[in-house]
């Protein structure tokens, strides 16, 4: 019997995009205009490698009498909630948390199903902070998406697996650390994207860490097209690789077939944990990998640097020492971030590589305790002062770490919009020191503490 979930929430908070995104059609019709749903709509989703009926709803409207076109409109979204295995509760991020959403939270609630928060609309600065807003309806952690551009779908995917389980997954379980396992307690495969320009040489290694010639290869660009999924066992490790097409820019590419390649590949990306960027070891660092790895930085994965064919290389001692300071200054939004010399035809590096992956999943997953935290932020507030702006000082009260995956903190303070972004780096660079973060994505989002002296609505 198929698992059904039901998207529910007030009037034009994109529950139809979210149902079109994951129906992978645009079956339900999506304007700017409220209330355009109104009846129920039934789909076969997908979801990675999860399949599952959804359900699209009207908009949640207060409205109580039942012979009226709104009531009705309630009476059918209600019946999709008793329907319903579990429930989708979407809020519109950029909006914040209105007392719509609370009425609608407690209709949530005394139906008794799981339910998941969903942030939607949640890109942007303004979308971190009405995602923040949403742990107030007490329906536990929101997932942040944005269902028109297919951001977090990665975070969502591992939300609804708790629900739906693939058989051959069905045991796995976490342990303490937060980590899924299996029914043994071996971890559970990490999910791995390789990506890059085109030739860079990703089937290559991938066919070096089978052990056969799994994924064709050739010396012209473009060979791979779809994102071909591999299990791979590195000294009793499970991996689940993706090989995916070249990367090329956006302008050069014209065949409806590569570009179909390209949302694949981008696809791949969003599904994985850890996402290794292949470079050509004689032209690394170009402006085409720079955009890719500012993709992967954008989308919350851990990331790996790998720079391939370094066979050719000739001097490669003074090579390899110029890559960290390379790294460093092409992509200071990553500083850290591990950076591994391999040869995937020679099978050179692919232990270091694949070490590196394990280590960048773990940081990736890291959580600080609250206490450490708090120290933390007292000694290099206390070192660094944020400026003042406009004569006024900005008061930085505390933060606390959200979630992980990437690591995610919430500083609460007073005016929020003005804090500078480059005291933002400050904060993000000394966090990656002080708690051994390298190269991983960091979220800082700002939250203002309410104002005991403003007056009330």
């Amino acid at each position: 019997m198929s698992f059904t979930i039901a998207i529910i929430g007030r009037p034009n908070v994109g529950k139809s995009t979210l149902f079109n995104r994951l129906v992978g059609q645009k079956l339900a019709l999506v304007d700017d205009l409220p209330g355009v749903t109104r009846d129920r709509r039934q789909g076969e989703a997908r979801l990675g490698d999860l399949s599952f009926d959804v359900i699209d709803t009207a908009g949640l409207d207060d409205g109580d009498d039942p012979r009226s076109l709104q009531g009705r409109m309630r009476a059918q979204t209600e019946t999709a909630i008793a329907d319903a295995d579990a429930l989708f509760f979407v809020i519109d991020a950029r909006a914040g948390v209105i007392p719509h959403d609370h009425v609608f939270a407690d209709v949530v609630r005394r139906a008794g199903k799981p339910v998941l928060l969903v942030a939607n609309k949640s890109e942007g600065r303004k979308g971190d902070a009405g995602a923040m807003e949403a742990y107030a309806l007490g329906l536990g952690e929101p997932v942040a998406i944005s269902a028109e551009h297919g951001d977090g779908l990665s975070e969502l995917y591992d939300a609804v697996r708790a629900w739906i389980r693939p058989p051959e997954e069905e045991d796995e379980d976490e342990d303490e650390d937060g980590e899924e396992v299996d029914a043994q307690g071996a971890p559970r495969a990490i999910r791995v994207a390789i990506v890059g320009r085109p030739n860079a040489g990703k089937s290559t290694l991938i066919n070096h860490l089978l052990g056969e010639e799994r994924l064709l290869t050739s010396p012209e660009a473009g060979t791979t097209r779809d994102a071909i999924p591999v299990e791979v066992t590195w000294k009793g490790r499970a991996f689940r690789i993706f090989d995916t097409a070249g990367l090329r820019r956006r302008s050069r590419i014209e065949e409806k077939l590569e570009k179909l390649s390209v949302a694949d590949a981008l696809r791949a990306v969003r599904f994985a944990e850890v996402v290794v960027l292949m470079m050509d070891a004689q032209n690394r660092f170009e402006e085409q990998d720079l955009r890719i790895a500012d993709l992967v930085e954008r989308e919350g994965r851990a990331i790996v640097l790998a720079v391939n064919k370094w066979d050719l290389m000739a001097d490669q001692g003074k090579a390899v020492a110029a890559l960290r300071t390379d790294a460093d200054h092409f992509l200071p939004q990553l500083r850290g971030v591990a950076i591994v010399a391999v040869s995937g035809l020679m099978g050179e590096g692919i232990d270091r590589l694949m070490a590196a992956i394990e280590e960048a999943y773990a940081v990736w997953n890291r959580r600080v305790p609250t206490s450490a935290l708090n120290r933390w932020f007292e000694q290099v507030t206390a070192a660094n002062p944020p400026p003042a702006v406009s004569g006024r000082r900005i008061r930085l009260n505390y933060i606390t770490q959200t979630k992980a995956r990437p690591p995610s903190l919430v500083l609460f303070c007073s005016r929020a919009d003005a804090v500078p972004q480059s005291y933002l780096r400050y904060l993000t660079n000394s966090f990656r020191g002080a708690f051994d973060v390298p190269g991983t994505p960091v979220r800082i989002s700002l939250r203002e503490k309410a104002n005991p002296f403003r007056p009330k609505r």
